[in-house]
């Protein structure tokens, strides 16, 4: 179905047994905000596993709701938003139902997020080893001569240079690169089940890009902790993730382990998505394959299927315009779709 192998993934990246223990389940999550005539829906009844070891790739175009459901999970959504449904458990306990006290303990002590621009979330004004020894001592009861000593061996962990001296440098005198391995150590300061990269790569170059997600990728491996990747480079998700959810306006279009999403695909948009990538085997010259239209506007979604009005296989038909299709289990397999057609695809018979 696609150029992109799944046969060249990472070492890191090996096939994980569906037994594994989740340490995080999101159920029917939905989150809302205020709309002039009525709540405009953002995450759409979205349900995802994360299990020990593993990492989930979600991707989908921006807009389509990827950074927003973490949001909703760790109780961050902006207002005027608030999560209007669904369950976030984190080794069984419902991140939504704790006091907001209790739950901004388990945040970086359970459950961590990387967010995509460094920049923005360190503060210019403070070293970047007072920052991590804010982070240790807010959840522990820790000396500060303690936790300078932790947090030079975070920086370490995470390969910056000369962490000795670093420590004391101030985030302008670090680059991209370092920048965001310095909300990695933030973010892993304190041994969470779970952590969350969102577009951990972004805005930096190729190189680095690769060392970044190498890092994720070892110390997974070390810790054995859940993680979820945030992207829209699906050969990222090829090299490093196990399973993949497919988002498109706030909804899963498409759920399964790597190799079903990758090589039996059975949704419209993640066939559309592969054919809108340049490939290193493609000859010079060849058109690209562009997604038709627009992503809708979360106000105004169309009453079926959200995909319908650019969709190859079911635009145009009164099925997919009026109703909306459920995510459902593929000849009874942990590979889902949300489309009524998606027999079509498995036939071969499809085409845009």
């Amino acid at each position: 179905m696609t150029a992109i192998s799944t046969g060249a993934t990472s070492a890191h990246a090996g096939r994980l047994s569906q037994t594994a223990a989740p340490v995080l389940e999101i159920r029917n999550l939905s989150t809302v905000f205020p709309g002039a005539t009525r709540p405009t829906v953002i995450v759409d009844d979205i349900s995802l596993t994360v299990r020990r070891g593993e990492t989930l790739a979600v991707v989908g175009e921006s807009g389509s709701g990827k950074t927003m459901t973490f949001l909703s999970a760790l109780g961050l959504v902006p207002h005027p938003g608030r999560v209007a449904a669904g369950e976030v458990l984190l080794n069984g306990t419902d991140l939504l139902r704790l006091p907001p006290e209790e739950l901004r303990r388990r945040r970086g002590a359970e459950i961590a997020m990387v967010f995509q621009d460094p920049l923005s979330s360190l503060n210019p004004v403070f070293t970047i080893g007072d920052q991590i020894i804010e982070v240790l001592r807010a959840h522990a009861a820790v000396g500060r001569a303690s936790a300078r000593r932790r947090a030079i061996e975070l920086l370490e962990r995470v390969h910056i240079p000369d962490p000795h001296r670093r420590i004391d440098d101030y985030p302008h005198q670090f680059s991209g690169g370092m920048r965001q391995r310095a909300l990695i150590a933030m973010a892993i300061a304190l041994g969470p089940k779970v952590l969350i990269a969102d577009e951990p790569t972004t805005a930096l170059d190729v190189t680095v890009q690769a060392q970044v997600l190498e890092l994720l990728a070892d110390l997974k491996a070390e810790s054995g902790m859940g993680m979820v990747l945030i992207t829209h480079d699906l050969g990222l998700v090829a090299r490093y993730a196990e399973t993949v959810v497919v988002l498109y306006a706030g909804r899963a279009m498409e759920r399964g382990p790597l190799d079903a999403i990758f090589e039996r695909t059975r949704h419209p948009y993640t066939v559309s998505l592969f054919r809108s990538i340049p490939h290193l085997d493609t000859p010079a010259g060849t058109d690209l394959t562009p997604i038709e239209g627009q992503p809708p506007n979360p106000i105004s979604l169309p009453p079926g299927c959200a995909f319908e009005p650019r969709c190859f296989l079911g635009k145009g038909r009164s099925d997919c315009a009026t109703r909306r299709p459920l995510l459902e289990p593929i000849d009874g397999t942990d590979h889902l779709s949300c489309c009524w057609h998606w027999r079509e695809l498995a036939s071969g018979r499809a085409g845009p």
